[in-house]
């Protein structure tokens, strides 16, 4: 009898481990980067009207009513756009477009750890470059990548919530001989991003998710600009209604309010600078971020200290382990209040 029924591939790799979502109310939850404001009036104008009545009815199987907001909010064409169930969706069909066993995937260590479990799917192969001590990118990222036919850079980086230089990012494109895929999920948060890049190189994919600045986490929407031949490909992968109708109708609602966007960074941003001022008083370092998160160490360098003592006091931040990362803690960018409350924490363990 089979001791397993699974591809050898699948018993051999490790699942995608997400922060973790209490199941107790009472808790300060600051660990997974989510929007501590609602999403636009809009949206729940958008719920309150929807006819229950049309959900026995399959959605627009592509999209095409969010893709053309989508087009006109990046000033490309419709047939330049994928929507996709969450970011983690593009993600997914562009490795399984562009990766198998002969053609591996390139990404960044510390980054994203979804990367490697979508490739490990495929069999794929990963080359794993590891960033600078400052979290940058090296500079001799294309002789390591040399063999992959897919690099993906998250851009600002996860969990560091750094950047990377716009003119760094053109030559890297211009010099991979592959695709490039810019995981721009914490884009609106950030001074530049790669989206007008698009037109100028036809290997480059612009991911992007409303989980984050659109606070629409628990709904899943996200969406990808490259050229239409490569848009051609991915629409061969995915699945066939991969966005459900409710939530093609509230990401666009979402989408065309950029002005409610506007005022919820402008507030998230000074809570940050708020948290940066704060912590550094303390004695704390940090990787100056261009995200919803600030990535920080601790007086001690001891990130596992800090995230018990948080987690004992009803204060859930994210913790990496590893030599460099576990310095740190992902502190995610919440309310005022929520923010107030860890600072007063912090303040009791190191003063």
């Amino acid at each position: 009898m089979k001791t397993s029924y699974f591809r050898p591939s699948i018993d051999e790799m490790s699942a995608y481990t997400p922060g973790e979502q209490p199941k107790v109310s009472n808790l300060v939850k600051i660990n997974t980067n989510e929007n501590p404001y609602p999403p636009a009036p809009g949206v729940f104008e958008t719920i309150r009207k929807f006819n229950a009545d049309r959900l026995r009815l399959y959605p627009q199987p592509t999209s095409d009513a969010v893709r053309k907001i989508i087009a006109e909010l990046n000033n490309v064409e419709p047939s330049m756009v994928i929507a996709g169930n969450g970011s983690d969706d593009i993600l997914n069909i562009a490795i399984r477009s562009f990766c198998a066993p002969d053609l591996p995937l390139a990404c960044f260590t510390p980054s994203y750890s979804l990367y490697p479990v979508l490739a490990a799917m495929q069999q794929a192969p990963v080359l794993k470059i590891s960033l600078n001590s400052d979290f940058s990118i090296p500079d001799d990222v294309l002789k390591q990548t040399t063999n992959a036919n897919l690099l993906i850079i998250a851009r600002p980086n996860a969990p560091t919530g750094n950047s990377f230089p716009i003119a760094q990012m053109q030559k890297i494109i211009k010099g991979f001989d592959g695709i490039v895929l810019v995981d721009e999920a914490y884009a609106d948060f950030a001074d530049d991003n790669c989206m007008a890049l698009v037109k100028d190189f036809p290997n480059l994919i612009v991911s992007r998710t409303l989980s984050k600045s659109y606070a629409l986490a628990g709904l899943r929407f996200g969406y990808a600009v490259a050229s239409p031949s490569i848009i051609n490909g991915m629409m061969k992968i995915r699945d066939s209604y991969n966005v459900d109708m409710l939530t093609q109708e509230v990401a666009s609602a979402a989408l065309l309010d950029q002005e409610y966007l506007s005022k919820t960074k402008e507030t998230i941003l000074k809570t940050r600078a708020l948290l940066e001022r704060e912590l550094t008083s303390l004695g704390f370092k940090y990787i100056a971020s261009q995200a919803n998160f600030l990535f920080a160490m601790p007086p001690d360098r001891d990130g596992q200290r800090l995230f018990d003592a948080l987690r004992a006091d009803g204060i859930i931040v994210r913790y990496f382990p590893g030599e460099i990362t576990g310095q740190y803690v992902r502190i995610s960018v919440g309310s005022d209040v929520e923010i107030e409350r860890l600072l007063q924490t912090a303040k009791r363990i190191y003063n």
